[in-house]
């Protein structure tokens, strides 16, 4: 059998995207993205078809349901976009030729190698997005390894396939990094409390105040327009589930 390494190809669109992330975008049209009809209705579908599991992780974790569906949203469409690269192939392009982040993307392909022995999954079948993200919730390796749990309890963790556990992972992850229940996420005025922990968001076309649980969101991404269409999304979600599709919101 020919060692792993020698059967891993460098992917140029890889490094194509990296380097030019959505986050770039002006604040509007970043927003339209994930804040549309289409990512609407397909929210509160998923709210409605998940709708135990999410208030079981609600209940045991105290991350809204809202929050949850808002980032499995944003982060793969509901599962529809779960990425088309191949993981080992996406992280070793990142780790050996990408210099700005390579010690990061190095770690992951560890994390990834070590996840696959582990799994005893096959490391060329699994496929995530051109960073090595991988599932529904689009977790890197380390943070799958670290955070990822067994929600349905079937005796293994499945993130790519099995919906129970990307919820369950998603609120796991968000309670460890501090995730406050009942606090909400962002303030639209006013100004920064600094002894809270406030922070004044600058979006370009307008200003924002992120709470605690705004900086909790850019643990899952550090991108402040991350943060804020998740927060976007989950608060139209909310308003909008049980209303008629000729009602929902088409900011």
């Amino acid at each position: 059998m020919k060692p792993l390494f020698a059967r891993v190809y460098r992917v140029e669109p890889v490094l194509q995207a990296i380097v030019a992330p959505a986050e770039i975008a002006p604040w509007p049209d970043y927003r339209a993205i994930f804040v549309n009809p289409r990512r609407i209705e397909g929210g509160i579908a998923f709210w409605t078809a998940q709708e135990a599991l999410l208030a079981r992780a609600e209940r045991e974790y105290g991350v809204p349901a809202e929050i949850i569906v808002a980032i499995i949203g944003v982060e793969t469409f509901y599962g529809r976009i779960p990425g088309r690269w191949r993981v080992v192939e996406a992280l070793a392009t990142l780790a050996f030729d990408y210099p700005p982040r390579a010690n990061f993307f190095r770690g992951e392909l560890e994390n990834y190698l070590l996840l696959a022995r582990d799994s005893g999954l096959d490391v060329f079948s699994v496929r995530g997005s051109y960073a090595g993200a991988i599932g529904l919730p689009q977790f890197m390796p380390g943070s799958l390894r670290r955070y990822a749990v067994d929600f349905d309890g079937d005796g293994a963790i499945d993130l790519s396939r099995n919906t129970a556990d990307a919820i369950g992972s998603v609120a796991n992850f968000l309670k460890q990094h501090g995730w406050r229940p009942g606090e909400a996420v962002q303030r639209r005025e006013g100004i920064p409390d600094q002894d809270a922990g406030e922070r004044a968001i600058d979006l370009g076309t307008e200003q924002r105040i992120g709470l605690a649980n705004f900086q909790v969101l850019m643990r899952y991404n550090r991108s402040p327009l991350y943060a804020a269409a998740v927060a976007d999304l989950s608060e139209v979600l909310k308003k909008n589930r049980g209303q008629s599709p000729i009602f929902l919101e088409r900011r």
